[in-house]
């Protein structure tokens, strides 16, 4: 009944055009995807910093949004762990090198390559290229065809 009322609730703010729809960014170190709106859902996954989503509807209360991750997933998360004022990435594929400048010459910034689910923030762009800075301030540029970009 919970999941119901849940898929109904997002199906109507997306058709009524109301709540906060659009990206947003993970603002703080660790956070819940949850089943539902409110701590008493079950955790359907752990992010982190900067990990990008797409704000797809919102709780009654407005406090919770359900989000739309680069796996097209729809959970929830409480909109005080989330912001829109930068642009985030995700790395969508396994193994992709990240490097010290805007192309394939350059040297590979980390011994080894991002996992799939790296995220950081996007910095600026370079043609293809998307240079970011991680959550632990380690900057590097990636090419935008291994990223979703939110």
């Amino acid at each position: 009944m919970k999941a119901r009322l849940i898929l109904i609730t997002v199906f109507f703010l997306s058709i009524a055009g109301s709540g906060p729809l659009g990206a947003a960014c993970v603002k703080v170190p660790k956070a819940n995807l949850r089943t539902g709106p409110g701590t008493t859902y079950a955790v359907g996954w752990t992010v982190y910093k900067y990990m990008p989503l797409e704000k797809v509807g919102a709780s009654l209360s407005g406090k919770w949004y359900a989000v739309k991750d680069v796996d097209d997933t729809v959970l929830w998360i409480h909109r005080n762990l989330l912001t829109s004022k930068y642009r985030c990435v995700v790395v969508k594929t396994e193994g992709v090198n990240v490097r010290k400048g805007p192309g394939i010459h350059y040297e590979k910034r980390f011994d080894m390559p991002m996992e799939k689910y790296y995220s950081a923030r996007m910095i600026k762009r370079k043609g293809s290229w998307i240079k970011i800075i991680d959550g632990d301030n380690d900057t590097g540029w990636i090419h935008g065809d291994y990223v979703w970009i939110r």
